[in-house]
């Protein structure tokens, strides 16, 4: 009987790695897809900024898009809706920047074992 080496941690099983490897292809399929939220958030804060400041600029009637309605309202109503649109996008933004940055950690974290194993498996 072989006595385990304590300098060598035990070498993981085969269905341990794959469901590693598959832990760390979903982790990058939500990095993937979280990434791209934070890009359309991004987008859609510096629209409304972009329309914050042209409704700002306006003067007289003041138009905005319901669905697929078009409205009149005031100046102030749309640039009350505007900032509560950007504040809602902004809080979605903050909240999605911490879940990639969870996420990342997470896939390094992985990355770093499976290269262990791999290290390990090697020698």
């Amino acid at each position: 009987m072989e006595t385990p080496n304590p300098s060598k941690p035990p070498q993981p099983s085969s269905q341990d790695v794959e469901k590693m490897i598959r832990d760390y292809q979903l982790v990058q399929e939500q990095l993937r897809s979280v990434s791209l939220q934070v890009e359309q958030l991004q987008v859609q804060k510096s629209e409304l900024q972009a329309a914050k400041e042209e409704v700002g600029k306006a003067s007289g009637k003041v138009y905005v898009t319901i669905g697929s309605v078009i409205i009149e309202t005031d100046k102030e109503t749309a640039l009350k809706n505007i900032d509560e649109k950007s504040e809602s996008s902004g809080i979605r933004l903050q909240s999605t920047n911490k879940q990639l940055v969870e996420l990342k950690a997470k896939e390094k974290q992985l990355r770093e074992k499976i290269t262990a194993i791999s290290n390990q498996m090697q020698q």
